[in-house]
């Protein structure tokens, strides 16, 4: 299983090859989804590196991939900025998801 990196961010794709993992650097949010309809079709690739910037572009289809798919994992990451998730976004998610309020 591979590890694919999907970045808006020069940066986070700078910092990402010099890892070793491999990627694509996009300029907008269609083409971030073109590239992953297409990784999506590559049955090599078990985690998909998403910037939470793309994500939040393309929350529908994020979203629609973690509910019905076994691979690939999302991982969002921030940018060298900091995340633009709440802090309580945690939180916010277990009691959405499982309606338990922490």
């Amino acid at each position: 299983m591979r590890i694919y990196l999907i970045s808006d961010s020069h940066d986070t794709f700078v910092g990402m090859r010099l890892s070793g993992i491999k990627g694509v650097l996009v300029n907008s949010a269609s083409e971030a989804e073109e590239e992953i309809n297409s990784i999506l079709r590559d049955k090599e690739v078990g985690i998909i590196v998403l910037t939470e910037r793309l994500s939040s572009q393309l929350k529908n289809l994020v979203d629609d991939i973690k509910l019905n798919r076994d691979l690939p994992l999302i991982v969002e990451i921030p940018n060298r900025h900091g995340s633009i998730k709440d802090k309580d976004y945690i939180t916010g998610y277990i009691k959405e998801s499982i309606g338990i309020r922490i």
